[in-house]
Order: structure tokens, then C-alpha cells, then sequence
């Protein structure tokens, strides 16, 4: 079975486009959460999310971008940015020696409410013969294999908030068994429309702390209210570790294991005291062959969300023993906001570079810690501290559940 490392990052963030800008912006605990400029949000309850301000045209030709979902887009910027990243150029990857596994949670929502608009106004004739093509998931794996000529294998991972890291499970798998030397995996999400964010809303999901945007995403705190949107990618570069030896690669850390479960409890609410969760974290450690000690740092789900950072400690106490015994932990959501699908690519990302620079991000905006939540959740300011495994966990609408586990090379 073949070893698995990251070699190359593409974030593309509320905080930061590209590794270095997404390193520093979580070092100055910086926050992406602004007022929503995507659509006229006035009469929403919530109107801030976590846009990501990017020339699409600077990464994408013109013509080619009107056809494609902003979740596509941001899939093709970050993987342009992860292969720069990693070294690597199309004639590096080009052939069936390359795969790609990206997740999304809910595909291209805004072209299907644009076209859904079209449809009730001038009828379904009047619709573009791009539709389907634009809002179906797989199409950020599709158009990633197509750009760049990626032949290996190819697959989509969609469970809600758990996708990007489910697909960097299944991406490790196809490199283990030696399906592929290399494989561009993670998320992209684009859910701020009027549909994602007015359907959120409406089921109480989101912050309404609309009068301070950069204190609205409070993971852990008693005052948390909500999660707030965010929308971007996270791509990784995964290369067996032969293949990368050979071409000299810098290698950022490897990745040991991951598992996903499910809670079978409820379609929304996690299952009480983190018991799917627990599951998913000690099946990641075993497939991993870690032992729960050799944790520094857990990237936590982090939604901040009353039940999600209950559920969420209780189940990191019930994998650790105890309060003291659990590592430090911080929600990276506090600055980016909640990329849903993509969460687990740009979660993985900061998961790793903690790893590679020995400097955990922190959790934004916890000034009132929850006397139930009893964790060392590094608030405020960014931790110089060298670890050797690290752990990203997302969990989902649904029940499903996954755990990566990432050790530093």
C-alpha cells in the first residue's frame, strides 16, 4: 500500500486566494464575513456571508466562465493554484497517471435559480441548453479533468458539509492501492444565492448578528447563534510518496487515514453526545494506526451552532478520555464562515499547513466561552506549537460524518 502526501494547495477564500494569502489571514485571525453583495438581501434575517472577491476572468477565459456555476469556477481557480503550488505544470499531469475527486454539497445553485427564473418568466424553451451541464456536482471534478487532461480515475463525493473530506478519503484510497501517482481532490461551494441563504435562514440555521459581520461566526462561545455562509474551494495536491520523491517535491505533510460514519438519527440534528462522531474519529485513528496521544491538534467542524459545538466537544471528550486530555482545537469557520461542501478541502488545507509551518490557527470571536464547552480551543491569536498527526473532522445534514488524519513529514 503506497503512502499518500500533500504536495500542492489551492484555497480560495474569504480570507485569502492561495496559500501564502490563507496562511497569513488565519496567523492575523482575520475575517471574511461582510455584508452580502451577491443579491439584494434587505429583507432576509440574515444578510452577511463570507464572499470571496476574485477575477474570475484573471483565472478563466470570459467566454468559457458565463458557462460555468461559480462552484465550478472556484473548483478550476483552486486547482490552478494548487498545481502552481505543488510544481507541477498540464504536461505534469496530463494522462491517466492523474485523478480527481471533488466534493460539493449542493452543486450550482445559483444557475439553477437564474434559470428557474427564466422559466417562470419567459418560459422553459428560453432556458440555456447549459443548465443541466452547470448544476450538476461532478461537474467541478469534470471540468478540472477536462482543462488539464486528467484521464485517471474520477469521482464526486456529495454529503452535505462532510463531502470535501470524504473526497479526500477516497482520493488517499485510489493513490494507496496505486489506481493513480497523483489525485487533485477537496470542495467547491458556491451557496450564497437567495435560495441558499433564504433557505437556511428560514430553518434558523444562521447567524442573525447582521450589525457585526466579523463577530458573527462565534464557534464555541455562549453567545454563538448560527453559522455564517461562506463560499470557495479547497484543493490538495495528493501524490503517492514515491512520486513525489522522484520529481523532488516539497512535501507538506503526509495524510495516515480517514473514516466517515453515519449517525442515522435525524436529518438535520446531530445525534446526542457526538456518538457518530466518536465512531468516525476512532475509525480515522485506527485506519490511520495512530493512538488518540499522538494528536497535537484537532481542525474542529466548528459550526457555531449551539447543538453542532455541544455534540462536537462531548464527542472529542468521549474519543480523549477528558477534558485535559483532549488536544487543542479551533474552528477555522470563525473566519472563513461555513463553506458547506468545500468545508473539508479548506479545513483540510489549514489542517495541513498547521502541521508544516507549527503554527495552529485560532478560533475568531470567542470572548464569552461556553462553561459547557471546556476545551482549549485557542482563541483569539494563533499558537506557535510543532505537532506530529492532526485530525479534521466535518459532520453533516444527514448524520454523515468524516474524520481525516494528517501527520507532519
Amino acid at each position: 500500500m503506497h503512502r499518500v502526501v500533500v504536495t500542492g494547495l489551492g484555497p480560495v477564500t474569504s480570507i485569502g486566494i492561495g496559500a501564502a494569502a490563507f496562511l497569513e489571514g488565519q496567523h492575523q485571525a482575520k475575517s471574511g464575513i461582510r455584508a452580502i453583495t451577491r443579491f439584494d438581501a434587505s429583507d432576509f434575517t440574515t444578510r452577511i456571508a463570507g464572499e470571496v472577491d476574485v477575477d474570475v476572468e484573471a483565472y478563466v477565459e470570459r467566454k468559457e466562465a458565463r458557462r460555468l456555476d461559480r462552484f465550478v469556477q472556484f473548483a478550476l481557480i483552486g486547482t490552478m493554484l494548487a498545481l502552481a503550488d505543488a510544481g507541477l505544470g498540464e504536461d505534469d499531469v496530463r494522462g491517466e497517471h492523474t485523478g480527481t475527486c471533488i466534493g460539493s454539497g449542493v452543486g450550482g445553485l445559483w444557475s439553477w435559480e437564474q434559470q428557474s427564473l427564466i422559466r417562470a418568466e419567459r418560459g422553459a424553451m428560453r432556458m440555456s441548453p447549459f443548465f443541466i451541464p452547470s448544476v450538476i456536482a461532478n461537474m467541478a471534478s469534470g471540468h478540472v479533468a477536462m482543462r488539464f487532461g486528467l484521464t485517471g480515475p474520477s469521482s464526486t463525493v456529495v454529503t452535505a458539509c462532510a463531502s470535501a473530506s470524504g473526497a479526500i478519503i477516497d482520493a488517499m484510497r485510489i493513490i494507496q492501492r496505486g489506481e493513480a501517482d497523483l489525485m487533485l481532490t477537496g470542495g467547491a461551494e458556491a451557496p450564497i444565492t437567495p435560495m441558499g441563504i433564504g433557505g437556511f435562514a428560514v430553518m434558523k440555521a444562521l447567524s442573525t448578528r447582521n450589525d457585526d459581520p466579523e463577530g458573527a461566526s462565534r464557534p464555541f462561545a455562549a453567545s454563538r447563534d448560527g453559522f455564517v455562509a461562506g463560499e470557495g474551494a479547497g484543493i490538495l495536491v495528493l501524490e503517492s510518496y514515491e512520486h513525489a520523491s522522484a520529481r523532488g517535491a516539497r512535501i507538506y505533510a503526509e495524510v495516515l487515514g480517514g473514516a466517515t460514519s453515519a449517525d442515522a438519527h435525524h436529518i438535520t440534528a446531530p445525534a446526542p453526545g457526538g456518538g457518530g462522531a466518536v465512531r468516525c474519529i476512532n475509525w480515522a485513528l485506527r485506519d490511520a494506526r495512530v493512538d488518540r496521544e499522538r494528536v497535537g491538534y484537532v481542525n474542529a467542524h466548528g459550526t457555531s451552532t449551539p447543538a453542532n459545538d455541544l455534540n462536537e466537544t462531548l464527542a472529542f471528550k468521549a474519543v480523549w478520555g477528558s477534558s485535559a486530555e483532549v488536544p487543542p482545537v479551533s474552528s477555522t469557520k470563525s473566519m472563513t464562515g461555513h463553506l458547506l461542501g468545500a468545508a473539508g478541502g479548506v479545513e483540510g488545507i489549514a489542517t495541513v499547513q498547521a502541521l508544516h509551518y507549527g503554527v495552529l490557527p485560532p478560533t475568531r470571536n470567542l470572548h464569552d466561552p461556553d462553561p459547557e464547552l471546556d476545551l482549549d480551543f485557542i482563541p483569539h491569536t494563533a499558537r506557535e506549537q510543532r505537532v506530529d498527526v492532526a485530525v479534521s473532522t466535518n459532520f453533516a445534514f444527514g448524520g454523515q460524518n468524516a474524520a481525516v488524519v494528517f501527520g507532519r513529514v
